[in-house]
């Protein structure tokens, strides 16, 4: 049966050593678990300001795409200007070489 007297009287110090004892890891359990979800919470930090700082990049890549395709058309239309503009000169210095030569032949 049981090693401890049916009617309370007899050696209560082991009962209250196991009690104090239970108290400890109790108490050692609760530590561990409130450092375990200090842990968690630092992390669901973490992670909500990884996916914020993700969210930004993915909105500056998009502004900077949109920036670099504005960029683009405006260097393909300064580069059709200048071709356009060194087809004149090109015609404007073969007129002036015409009209010299024409000089000189007088």
């Amino acid at each position: 049966m049981s090693d401890r007297p049916a009617n309370g009287s007899g050696n209560t110090e082991a009962p209250l050593a196991d009690i104090d004892a239970a108290t400890k890891r109790l108490m050692s359990a609760l530590d561990a678990l409130e450092s375990s979800v200090e842990r968690r919470r630092e992390a669901d930090r973490d992670e909500n300001e990884l996916a914020s700082r993700i969210q930004a990049l993915g909105a500056d890549r998009s502004r900077l795409a949109d920036e670099l395709d504005g960029s683009l058309v405006k260097t393909r239309k300064l580069e059709r200007a200048n071709r356009e503009i060194a087809e004149k000169l090109d015609a404007a210095i073969g007129t002036i070489r015409a009209v010299l030569e024409s000089g000189e032949t007088r």
